[in-house]
């Protein structure tokens, strides 16, 4: 399995620290508002890395953190005349909704910052006491000339960014030994939250949160970091500092980073009127489509929403679906039970599609090649799956398009719905209709039940029906 390291710039085998084991962190949302569909993607994916890894028989300690303390929950705390915490505990149970109907798994842990700020205390002291930070005015930063392998992810130079402007520079820069030393600890104004440190009532930075959060629960090093490529410079750049600094030893050996998310072609923001959220995307589409969507192209490419593109993943994820609820509905029908020699020959060819499968994800998670391998797989069955074939057969490739989708975490075994005893009348009358020829009853009787919502197909097997 190779996976592109931002680190080193290529796609790296994956040796994990402990064999059979992978330690993974993933940066998680600031809660202050409903997800937008940017903070999806990061999600989507490394949830699908995390489902291929226990696919191949990994155990894996998924760690992602919720961001609970933060300017962006303060100002949203005032706006609304409530607490902070009030504020992050009604968006973190929202974004687990908003997870939960993407399909996201929970991870191992979701740390909380707030609940983990004694630990940051400890880790910023230490890093004074070797000398790598320093307080000033109940302020703490973390010295960057110090740490001599500083901008080895983001491939930046100190002095460049030095000569870079002051975009880059952190507030209070008069109190700072150099313009790029960034904070650790800084002294709580009116009305924040503030917890009790030796250098002043305050709060942490945000970048030693993550360090703390993955320490505690991955330990000193872990295999895998992950999220947006947006946070590459300077969160994960200063986590790396901080961490190594601290702990004496490499942080992590592979990083891994999405691609931006636009919509429309445009950068998605308020100002553009274009800021989607997850919530609002479900209110017009499942959002197991939104996940076929971000899934069908490389995590390492830049994706464009759009409302075709929308379309498109709904029809593919249909076709998938169909597929299933057609091989089901034949091994329902069947008359023999077990495979014969010559559909076990056929089955075995199964295992081309999913050797196609493994390949594109271990080649860095290609998700898109691994769709296409699953839609071929799909195209096999339906040429090779007819009324005549054993429920031993059809029930193995349905099972088997069932496990490769489910490694992408699309649900595609739609569970049986219970049709209501007046449609269940309606269709029975139809059948007995048709036997009969009267076909303008039939008819009339297939637009009632498309009024409700519920669509006929008539097969060489008997009537199908679908929820539309």
């Amino acid at each position: 399995m190779k996976i592109f390291n931002t680190l080193t710039r290529r796609k790296d085998d994956f040796i994990p620290l402990e064999e059979g084991k992978v330690k993974m962190y993933v940066c998680g949302p600031t809660v202050y508002n409903f997800i937008h569909i940017g903070n999806a993607r990061p999600m989507i994916v490394f949830d699908t890395v995390r489902r291929y890894f226990e696919y191949k028989g990994y155990d894996v300690n998924f760690v992602s953190n919720f961001t609970d303390v933060d300017d962006k929950i303060i100002n949203k705390a005032i706006e609304e005349g409530v607490s902070a915490q009030e504020i992050s505990q009604r968006y973190i149970a929202e974004c687990k909704k908003d997870m939960a109907g993407m399909n996201v798994k929970p991870a191992t842990t979701h740390p909380l910052a707030t609940e983990e700020i004694c630990g940051m205390i400890e880790m910023i002291s230490d890093l004074i006491e070797k000398g790598y930070a320093y307080e000033k005015n109940g302020t703490v930063y973390f010295r960057t000339r110090r740490f001599k392998e500083y901008g080895k992810l983001s491939h930046k130079n100190l002095d460049d960014l030095r000569s870079g402007g002051r975009s880059l520079l952190v507030t209070g820069e008069d109190e700072k030994e150099d313009p790029l030393d960034f904070v650790l600890w800084k002294p709580k104004k009116e009305g924040e939250p503030a917890w009790e440190s030796p250098w002043s009532d305050g709060r942490p930075g945000w970048h030693i949160e993550c360090s703390v959060m993955s320490r505690k629960y991955l330990g000193e090093q872990i295999d895998i970091h992950a999220g947006g490529e947006d946070l590459v410079f300077p969160h994960h750049e200063n986590e790396i500092a901080q961490s190594e600094a601290a702990n004496g030893k490499e942080f992590a050996k592979y990083w891994m980073h999405n691609a931006f998310l636009n919509i429309d072609n445009h950068k998605m923001s308020k100002s553009l009127g274009n800021f989607r959220t997850v919530r609002e995307i479900s209110e017009q589409y499942d959002l197991q489509i939104l996940r076929f969507f971000m899934l069908s192209a490389h995590y390492r490419s830049p994706l464009n929403f759009s409302a075709d593109l929308m379309e498109a993943s709904k029809n593919g994820l249909e076709r998938i679906v169909n597929a299933v609820e057609h091989l089901k509905y034949l091994a329902g029908a069947a008359k023999t039970e077990m495979m014969t020699e010559e559909e076990k020959t056929i089955f075995a060819k199964t295992e081309e599609y999913v050797k196609a499968f493994e390949d594109a994800m271990d080649d860095d998670f290609n998700t898109a090649d691994a769709i296409a391998a699953v839609f071929d797989l799909v195209k096999y069955t339906n040429t090779t799956a007819e009324g005549g074939r054993s429920r031993e057969y059809l029930q193995g490739l349905a099972k088997l398009i069932v496990k490769l989708s489910d490694v992408l975490g699309l649900i595609v075994d739609r569970r049986e719905e219970v049709l209501d005893a007046d449609i269940e009348k309606l269709i029975e009358e139809r059948q007995a209709a048709r036997k009969a020829k009267d076909f303008a009853r039939a008819d009339a009787i297939r637009d009632e039940l498309l009024a409700k919502g519920i669509a006929l197909k008539d097969t060489r097997e008997g009537v199908q029906w679908k929820k539309i």
